[in-house]
């Protein structure tokens, strides 16, 4: 469970923003789940700004169902340090990008069903009442789509970020050399034991006689006897 809480969340985000990179960009079909929250922004983004210029507001659902998960990330990156939760939020908006992608590439055709009818969006965007630039529409759909492969690519690269780092830092990190104990012996109280206090004094314990040699006069000589 540590080591899973060490590194497992970022490889795992890593893994899941690939995944939906792949079925987004490798297999060219929506991710599941992600592309009906993406269709309620989108419409949401409609809804908020439907007083304001039409222009804005047909712009509005493209821009809210990629700035919502970018902001998401941003969030996760910058307020709470998640780097998971950041690089894969990155990464969703990527698949959501691509969606817009094929959707400025309907322009020309509008062959992609639209939810209750009504105008395709980026139909009257390019079109002449709009940016009148509807024979683009293929070169806006390829760029919009390489940003969005590059944000599943950036997403993934955040996911693995602090792995790096981590590896990184264990590198830097310095040996330290194991510190040996020495075992240091506690001092002996003497003062009880007359025995250690001489020994430690230098003298002789009480009660001991203590054995000196004879002292030889300056005048005898070494061997002789007493008289000469």
């Amino acid at each position: 469970m540590a080591a899973f809480r060490a590194w497992g969340r970022y490889a795992l985000g890593a893994a899941a923003s690939i995944a939906i990179g792949v079925v987004a960009f490798g297999m060219k079909q929506p991710v599941p789940a992600l592309d009906l929250f993406d269709l309620a922004v989108h419409e949401l983004g409609h809804l908020v700004t439907a007083l304001m210029p039409r222009m804005i507001m047909f712009l509005a659902g493209s821009v809210f169902q990629v700035a919502v998960p970018v902001g998401l990330a941003a969030y996760f990156l910058f307020r709470r340090r998640e780097w998971a939760s950041s690089g894969f939020c990155l990464a969703w908006a990527g698949t959501s990008a691509r969606d817009v992608a094929v959707y400025v590439a309907d322009a020309p055709v509008q062959a992609l069903p639209l939810i209750g009818g009504g105008t395709h969006d980026w139909a009257y965007l390019l079109g002449p009442q709009g940016f009148d630039c509807i024979e683009k529409a293929g070169a806006i759909a390829r760029s919009v789509e390489v940003l969005g492969l590059l944000m599943v690519i950036a997403g993934t690269g955040i996911c693995l970020w602090p792995l790096v780092g981590w590896r990184s830092a264990a590198r830097r990190a310095p040996v330290v050399a194991p510190v040996r104990a020495r075992l240091v012996r506690p001092p002996v109280d003497t003062s009880g034991d007359p025995w250690l206090v001489g020994a430690g004094r230098g003298a002789a314990p009480p009660g001991t006689e203590v054995l000196t040699p004879p002292v030889r006069g300056a005048g005898e000589e070494r061997g002789a006897g007493p008289d000469g």
